[in-house]
């Protein structure tokens, strides 16, 4: 007699099967931007369920320690082609997938197709290259976005914020954001030494009174994310999650990070 979690585990498998037997092609004439955001993210997890719809193509991921989780848009109008039935969903190495796009060239175009429990990636420049990654199983349960209210949101120079978060990193391993109606500030603060960026005129605020600390480590990863976008914008509350967006008229890239909470600055 088969047991009710055997019997579920088999309904999974079925209807994994059955996704992967989906059509679904597309085409990229300028890729690069999927490619930067693919090595942005492949920091932080190494495997992601890639979806694939009418609308286009989107990552939902949460790194392993749950500390920060990642949205990523990419919709139908940045594909030249784009075919598929329904919703299809391709479990993805994202490590392996960072390696093939990184064989990608100025002038490439990037085709990708899924053919039973493979994605068949094509890279057509001077010749043709195809590449077939093995589609996986990603384990654990997706969880949804949450639904956050902040306090503070600045929009600045992806520049500027990039630079700040370096400067912290040199004297720090945490920084804390802090706001008022009219000033942001960036600070780190270590056992001897500390930095302060302040910022007025040359940014956007919308702001209450408020401050938090967030880690280095991850902030370090997810800035990366200001390569793609000549704006970051800032949304934060006090002892609260942080959430960087990142983004342009083609590409949705935001982070949700957790706040560092400690007994003393």
């Amino acid at each position: 007699m088969i047991g009710q979690e055997s019997l579920l585990e088999q309904v999974k498998e079925v209807m994994y099967s059955l996704k992967n037997k989906e059509k679904m092609k597309l085409r990229l004439e300028n890729p690069k931007i999927f490619a930067d955001v693919i090595g942005i993210i492949s920091d932080l997890v190494l495997e992601v369920r890639m979806k694939v719809s009418g609308e286009g193509l989107s990552i939902s991921a949460i790194d392993p320690a749950n500390v920060a989780m990642i949205l990523f848009k990419l919709p139908s109008s940045a594909f030249s082609t784009l075919e598929v039935e329904g919703e299809r969903v391709l479990g993805v190495s994202l490590d392996n997938l960072k390696a093939v796009l990184r064989r990608v060239k100025v002038g490439s175009v990037v085709g990708m197709e899924s053919v039973d429990n493979e994605l068949k990636i094509t890279i057509q420049d001077k010749i043709k290259r195809e590449f077939s990654l093995a589609l996986i199983d990603v384990e654990g349960e997706e969880k949804p976005i949450p639904n956050l209210d902040f306090v503070s949101k600045v929009e600045m120079s992806s520049v500027d914020f990039s630079e700040a978060i370096e400067d912290c990193s040199v004297v720090a391993d945490s920084c804390s954001f802090v706001s008022s109606a009219d000033k942001f500030v960036i600070r780190g603060k270590g056992s001897l030494n500390s930095f302060q960026s302040e910022f007025t005129d040359e940014v956007k605020i919308t702001a209450e009174e408020a401050a938090s600390k967030y880690s280095l480590e991850y902030l370090q990863k997810i800035v990366k994310g200001t390569k793609i976008s000549d704006k970051t914008i800032i949304n934060f509350s006090n002892d609260y999650p942080l959430k960087l967006e990142f983004n342009t008229p083609l590409v949705e890239l935001f982070f949700i990070l957790a706040p560092r909470v400690e007994t003393e600055d």
